[in-house]
């Protein structure tokens, strides 16, 4: 299932979103997504493909032997959690987990898909990818380090930037930032003014005294 944003009522899309539903990068998504029992989507010309982690990797394999997508771009996760240790709370509730993320494209057309699967909140866990793209083997340390996430088979699941014996995962949602603990997130309560504008609006201490 293809899915498009639309600012037109439901029963008159918009003549722009129906042409990116009936894209070539939209049919690419939904013939990937139908070969694999995964669910597609397509919002701001970006595809996303949804798969079960069990096929990640035939997925990906998929997607460089079948449909020409050669070129490894990126691997990242996101912390999708209801409790935070530092910062505001959300707004509406997400379902908690951890969402894993690798973008493909082909070398010819420039079309890139965006893989996404769900990981295991309490032990994320999932195959590695270094075997069909090498590119993968940074990304996947990268997110092995900040996020926890173990990616079974690489050759080499060592630290790229905090010592030995660290503890922690720092992008994690429940990371403390002890920084933030002393001075919160900055947003709509951490507003400061222009270079010299308190000076103008407050009248000096010798000025309100006269």
């Amino acid at each position: 299932m293809t899915t498009s944003p639309s600012e037109a009522p439901a029963e008159a899309p918009a003549e722009e979103d129906t042409a990116e539903a009936a894209s070539p990068l939209a049919d690419l998504a939904n013939e990937i997504a139908g070969s694999i029992a995964g669910t597609a989507e397509v919002n701001f010309e970006t595809a996303k493909v949804r798969v079960d982690p069990d096929r990640w990797v035939e997925a990906l394999t998929a997607a460089r032997d079948e449909h020409g997508l050669l070129f490894f771009s990126w691997l990242s996760a996101v912390d999708w959690r209801n409790e935070v240790a530092v910062g505001d709370k959300l707004t509406s509730e997400v379902e908690e987990r951890y969402e894993l993320l690798a973008a493909v494209s082909d070398l010819a057309e420039g079309r890139l898909i965006i893989y996404s699967t769900n990981l295991d909140r309490d032990k994320p866990t999932i195959a590695s990818l270094t075997a069909i793209y090498p590119g993968a083997n940074w990304h996947e340390r990268e997110a092995a380090e900040m996020f926890g996430i173990d990616f079974r088979g690489h050759p080499q699941l060592e630290k790229l930037y905090l010592p030995e014996g660290f503890l922690g995962n720092p992008l994690r949602k429940s990371f403390p930032l002890l920084s933030r603990e002393v001075k919160p997130w900055p947003g709509m309560v951490d507003v400061e003014g222009m270079p010299g504008q308190a000076d103008e609006e407050e009248p000096a201490e010798e000025d309100a005294e006269a």
